[in-house]
């Protein structure tokens, strides 16, 4: 497979298919509207970004992915891909990926797995939290997520209501990815005491050769 080609490939199709602003009230309305069941989720903009590829890229890539024990890539294409959006106005450079087992079995079987990132500035809820008071409403009643927050008396992050896309990078992901890569949540465990799976955990600026090709917005 040629990696930078197959990029290409996708990247026109996104280019010409996906807004640059997302606001984050229309966004969530788009994907309750379009039965898309994340709408509820807080962190909206990395499940927009897959609804929004989900919409576009299934001319050229079979959605969803395939299945590695209980995971499920994002979709396929040539290899499994996954599709992730980050904030670039922030501290940090870390991109969570996928379940690591997942990943290894997948590059086992074709040798690379490729991830579509969406990078943008994001703007913050104000003060009085009126994004977050507003989408509190829209679904009803607090999320199991938000109950057990206030249960433990951790503080609410304040949420992100715009994301003003700058470019999509694709990122190849080998074993020596890996090798050179962490891990998140390795070490957590689940309400029944279980551990959970590590996921991969890649430092962006760490990607030189595997970051192939971007398109800018």
């Amino acid at each position: 497979m040629n990696f930078a080609k197959t990029a290409q490939r996708i990247a026109k199709v996104l280019k010409a298919g996906i807004p640059k602003t997302w606001d984050g009230k229309q966004s969530i309305l788009d994907m309750r509207d379009n039965g898309c069941r994340n709408w509820r989720q807080m962190e909206w903009i990395g499940f927009f970004f897959q609804f929004l590829c989900e919409q576009k890229l299934t001319k050229i890539m079979e959605v969803p992915g395939p299945k590695y024990g209980n995971v499920r890539f994002d979709a396929f294409c040539e290899i499994p891909w996954d599709f992730k959006a980050h904030a670039i106005n922030t501290s940090s450079h870390d991109i969570i990926v996928n379940d690591s087992e997942a990943i290894a079995g997948a590059i086992k079987q074709y040798g690379e797995v490729g991830v579509i990132l969406a990078l943008g500035k994001v703007d913050y809820n104000d003060e009085e939290r009126t994004f977050q008071k507003w989408h509190q409403s829209l679904k009803g009643k607090k999320s199991k997520y938000e109950l057990d927050r206030i249960k433990r008396g951790a503080w609410s992050r304040l949420r992100k209501v715009t994301f003003d896309l700058q470019q999509i990078s694709f990122i190849r992901i080998t074993d020596e990815t890996l090798i050179k890569s962490g891990s998140f949540q390795s070490d957590f465990r689940n309400a029944d005491g279980t551990p959970r799976r590590a996921k991969l955990l890649i430092d962006l600026e760490q990607l030189d050769e595997e970051t192939v090709t971007f398109v800018e917005f």
